[in-house]
């Protein structure tokens, strides 16, 4: 359904009809957002229109595009409710102060820290969440008020033109490949229903998207501590979801591109457009995987697409409100499906016995709480998991070999990682009651990894000073060495053949 290792060249015009296409599917989707954070339509837009230029303009990634998200939105809704909407936007302001602090600091580089596991989770996650959202196009609101599930001729005309959306988006590129099919599907669809008159759902249902420019506005909040202490643990998490949807984004958009983005100019970018939006009336955003799977498999590859996208947008919001209001709801909800399943990794359900248990768990326990909870804790769960089964698998490796040499002397010889996870395991392979009064620990084949080893050294040093007996630790770092507190005056130096690498530990920081 779509080209998976996608062209790295950048053509003018496929940006420029990629960009409009995008901007279709921005409309709807940039609506339902703002709905969800409790704000009006045009604060969506406004945001959407605003996040995705300056991002298209200055970020790191070309051809990504960026606007209102779901991810951010569910944060927002008790911040609104509770404080109103001025709020909102100061929180905004200072999300994207933090994400440029992000990016100035370059925090952007930990996010090779997400394992592949962790990846295939992210996007198999944002796949059902964007197929759910689209769930809510086949409701409309009965005579009490109330929404329920489409029934009869209207259900199954949405049902039908979703399908013929999808079947001229899957097919057309066989004729040419000239004109993005994804736009041939919008407007052809659109044609379609207005030619013959059907009844169904128009984006104009919906929500009006007429409107004037963005306007400049300090959010009317008092500018006081008490303000802060509101505002700040909300745009900490907003920071930290969209720099982690952005950049698990920019990371997928590598991939199909067989390009690299940058991520610390993307995560300066994405704040620089989070701050101008919170002042010009918009509820900010950060990057969308379903409008950069649109972007990049319409032809979309460098700036000028998501430039197009966004100007677009504005020019829909001044001059072409009525045409867009027009465009059927469907012919939208059946490009999202082909995104759904274009993004969804399909691969991961055939591999899920062929990986090990733990990459399998790891990759339903991601998608899984994509859904039910949001995109950073889903990944921050899944990091975690990830790590403690590193953790728990290296511990397995660490090795003690005993041994006497010709004086004597008591040999044990260590091999692989000493970390917090394998110290137990290491002190347990000594036995300073049955050993000589000289003992040699020979860390040549070992390395010392954090704080927790060097540690588990000086409490074994001390179980051989407690017994009156002398430990030679050779080939010991000497960052390691000058950690050590008990064992220091027990080290035997080597400076030729000591290892020279450095270790992680809070007395360096």
């Amino acid at each position: 359904m779509f080209e998976l290792h996608a062209s790295k060249v950048s053509n003018l015009k496929n940006d420029v009809l990629s960009g409009l296409t995008v901007a279709l599917a921005l409309v709807p989707e940039a609506i339902a957002f703002a709905f969800v954070a409790g704000v009006g339509p045009l604060v969506g837009l406004y945001a959407a229109f605003m996040v995705g230029l300056i991002t298209a303009v200055f970020g790191g990634r070309p051809g990504m595009i960026s606007g209102a998200t779901g991810a951010m939105a569910v944060v927002m809704v008790s911040l609104v409710a509770i404080y109103g909407v001025e709020y909102l936007f100061a929180t905004v302001v200072l999300t994207g102060i933090l994400q440029i602090l992000a990016g100035v600091f370059k925090m952007g580089k930990f996010i090779r820290l997400v394992p592949h596991p962790v990846m295939l989770g992210f996007v198999n996650g944002l796949a059902i969440v964007i197929f759910l959202a689209q769930l809510g196009q086949f409701k409309v609101t009965n005579a009490a008020g109330e929404l329920e599930w489409m029934q009869g001729a209207p259900l199954y005309t949405m049902a039908g033109l979703i399908i013929l959306t999808m079947a001229v988006i899957h097919l057309f590129p066989k004729l040419t490949k000239a004109v993005p099919s994804t736009l041939v599907a919008i407007v052809g669809v659109s044609i379609l229903v207005f030619a013959l008159g059907l009844d169904t759902k128009l984006v104009g249902d919906v929500a009006s998207i007429a409107g004037g420019l963005p306007t400049f506005s300090i959010p009317d909040v008092p500018f006081s501590l008490e303000t802060l202490k509101i505002i700040f643990p909300f745009a900490l998490v907003l920071a930290a979801i969209g720099l982690i949807e952005s950049l698990l984004t920019l990371t997928l958009i590598d991939e199909l591109t067989g390009t690299r983005g940058r991520s610390n100019k993307e995560c300066i970018a994405q704040g620089a457009a989070n701050t101008a939006t919170g002042f010009f009336g918009g509820m900010g955003g950060c990057a969308m995987i379903g409008q950069s799977m649109i972007n990049v498999n319409s032809g979309g590859r460098g700036r000028a697409s998501g430039i197009t996208a966004a100007l677009a947008l504005l020019g829909f919001i001044l001059f072409a409100s009525g045409l867009i209001e027009q465009i059927p709801l469907a012919a939208l909800v059946g490009v999202m499906f082909i995104v759904v399943i274009g993004t969804f990794e399909w691969s991961s359900l055939r591999i899920l016995g062929k990986v090990p248990k733990a990459d399998a768990f790891v990759i339903i326990l991601v998608s899984g709480v994509t859904v039910y909870s949001d995109l950073a804790v889903a990944v921050v769960v899944g990091v975690i998991v990830s790590a403690l089964v590193f953790a728990w698998e290296h511990a397995k490796h660490i090795a003690v070999t005993r041994s006497v040499d010709e004086s004597g002397s008591t040999v044990y010889e260590v091999n692989g990682p000493i970390f917090f996870g394998s110290i137990a395991n290491f002190l347990e392979q000594f036995t300073p009651e049955k050993d000589s009064d000289d003992v040699i620990v020979e860390f040549k084949h070992a390395r010392v990894v954090d704080h927790s080893a060097i540690e588990a050294i000086d409490t074994l040093a001390e179980r051989y000073l407690s017994r009156n007996k002398t430990m030679h630790l050779k080939h010991l770092n000497k960052e390691c060495k000058d950690l050590l507190e008990k064992a220091d005056k027990l080290v035997e130096l080597n400076l030729i053949e000591d290892p020279d690498y450095h270790i992680a530990s809070d007395k360096l920081a």
